[in-house]
């Protein structure tokens, strides 16, 4: 099969409606468990696949698509505990959430790469944007609400057909991760789908339990000395799926003789660019995606929906972000919105104690 070319702007001209990347990982340093995500209380996912007249193979799921969503977003940051963006995306438009005693002392607080709901998040809805130094005098939700230019129905406030453009012009210039994967406002029934979905899954997997004791040697905690149990897994495969929705992107925007409605070609570009560049930043070196999952690329295969696919390098799937960021010509940089310390970190209340704060919301919201 002839490999589909990885030049974003062509990946937006062609006819193709999907790009698949598939990358086989192996655990680092020869390893044969590995360690999916989960919960306490409901372990790991194994399910049995149907394999048509084979028998039902085990498949288990190492990371769903939101867990994915997340680890792609981590490539993007200098360290786990510092949220700066790394230098190829300097220039790359996000929020700040913010705050201090006055906005002219700051310290930040999260962004919208480390925020689940990303521009959607009450952190950034709720403050207020710093102009010069000042913060806005109406909620950042307000401005928001106003750019995408829809009329204010309360709670069936919502986007008419030709608002839609509006819509994916303003996320995109405040935060266009938030379209890579996908956003919610649902107080405004805006609701927009992943460009870049991501799947992490482990083939022909068994289940390897194994077990550990806690030592208090001198006595000084309250558990005692309690056995508990680990679940592992060995598995014949592992590996990450990434779909790109290339029919989305090119739904973002749209030219005729009145000119360009919502994005034009080159931050379309940008979205597919920047997914591309999230790829290729995961596998270049080995990931890990949790304590006992240290992974490593042994091979990456580009298709397209049909299941064909071709070899290729893991390098062919990092293209120059830095120059796609500046042809996306972006209005604004970062964004910073500003909460008062005394708002956003309230003094914990004493236990059986009721806050007269917390009262008066109540009464409000039921009034």
């Amino acid at each position: 099969m002839k490999v589909p070319s990885l030049d974003p702007r062509v990946l937006l001209e062609s006819s193709a409606h999907r790009l698949v990347i598939k990358a086989i990982l192996t655990p680092v340093g020869g390893l044969d468990r590995f360690q999916p995500a989960g919960f306490p209380e409901i372990g790991h996912v194994i399910y049995k696949a149907p394999r048509g007249s084979s028998a039902p193979e085990k498949v288990c799921i190492v990371d769903s698509s939101p867990s994915m969503a997340n680890h792609l977003e981590t490539v993007c940051l200098l360290a786990p505990q510092d949220p700066t963006l790394v230098p190829a995306l300097d220039g790359l438009p996000h929020m700040r959430c913010v705050t201090g005693e006055g906005p002219d002392r700051t310290e930040l607080v999260v962004t919208s790469f480390t925020e689940g709901h990303r521009l959607a998040s009450t952190y950034f809805l709720e403050g207020r944007r710093l102009l010069n130094g000042k913060p806005h005098e109406q909620p950042f939700s307000d401005e928001l609400r106003a750019h995408f230019g829809f009329r204010d129905l309360g709670k069936k406030s919502h986007p008419l057909p030709a608002d839609w453009w509006s819509v994916y012009k303003t996320i995109f210039h405040h935060d266009p991760n938030s379209l890579v994967h996908g956003i919610l406002f649902p107080q405004w029934q805006i609701k927009i789908a992943r460009v870049l979905t991501a799947v992490h899954e482990a083939f022909g997997a068994e289940r390897v339990g194994t077990s550990g004791v806690k030592f208090d040697k001198i006595g000084k905690t309250t558990s005692g000395q309690p056995i508990f149990a680990k679940d592992e897994e060995t598995a014949e495969t592992i590996r990450a799926t990434f779909v790109l929705d290339l029919g989305l992107v090119r739904s973002f925007g749209r030219a005729n003789a009145e000119g360009v409605h919502g994005l034009d070609e080159s931050q379309k570009t940008l979205l597919i660019a920047l997914s591309l560049w999230k790829i290729g930043s995961l596998l270049r070196a080995p990931f890990r995606y949790r304590s006992g999952c240290d992974l490593e690329c042994g091979g990456v295969e580009v298709g397209t929906a049909t299941g064909e696919a071709a070899a290729v390098s893991v390098d062919a799937l990092l293209p120059d972000i830095q120059r796609h960021i500046k042809e996306a010509s972006f209005e604004r940089g970062t964004t910073d919105v500003f909460w008062p310390m005394a708002t956003l970190f309230k003094e914990a209340v004493a236990s059986g104690t009721e806050d007269p704060d917390d009262r008066t919301e109540s009464d409000s919201n039921e009034g």
